[in-house]
């Protein structure tokens, strides 16, 4: 469940974009109130996601897109051999650390999104078998894409946290506020 985004909150295209992506990672920092390491990392459900993992994958992910639109090398990105990391705290990873790493890739996307001369303007999509052979995607499609994926993520997490303790996302709301 995302909250209501106003309408008159946005003051233009990309700030009501922008404002939306931030809606949805609420969505799943909200997931992670309240709850231990052990209880963020557990699976309670059938699913092998836990709320960590996907925290780090939502993280990780916007680093990635982010980095393809500044055409710059993502040095933290994987390859197909260890991307089972990308749902998982690995070492000395905390809640805590990525939801602060998480923090610090927002507002760098923001502040990119925000400065581009144009949501028209595109950047090239990896080789890779699952994009179109030179294909190139849009300002405005890569914040959307955002949207998407942290709101596919926020429905997860939100199975995932009722299933460990019974907490729905409207309950989550609340104790954000207060």
């Amino acid at each position: 469940m995302v909250t209501h985004v106003p309408s008159e909150a946005h003051g233009d295209e990309r700030g009501a974009l922008l404002n939306f992506v931030e809606a949805q990672r609420g969505a799943v920092r909200r997931s992670l109130i309240g709850l231990t390491e052990e209880q963020a990392a557990s699976r309670p459900s059938a699913s092998g996601l836990c709320l960590s993992g996907l925290l780090k994958h939502v993280a990780e992910c916007e680093l990635n897109w982010l980095r393809m639109a500044q055409e710059r090398p993502n040095q933290q990105q994987r390859d197909q051999s260890n991307w089972h990391e990308s749902f998982q705290l690995t070492g000395d990873e905390t809640v805590e650390g990525m939801l602060a790493f998480w923090g610090e890739v927002a507002a760098e996307t923001e502040e990119f999104i925000r400065k581009v001369p144009s949501l028209d303007d595109t950047f090239p999509l990896p080789d890779a078998p699952w994009f179109p052979k030179d294909g190139r995607v849009s300002m405005r499609w890569l914040v959307m894409h955002l949207v998407e994926e942290f709101a596919r993520h926020a429905g997860h997490a939100d199975i995932i946290r009722e299933s460990l303790d019974g907490k729905t996302a409207y309950e989550l709301v609340t104790l954000a506020k207060s």
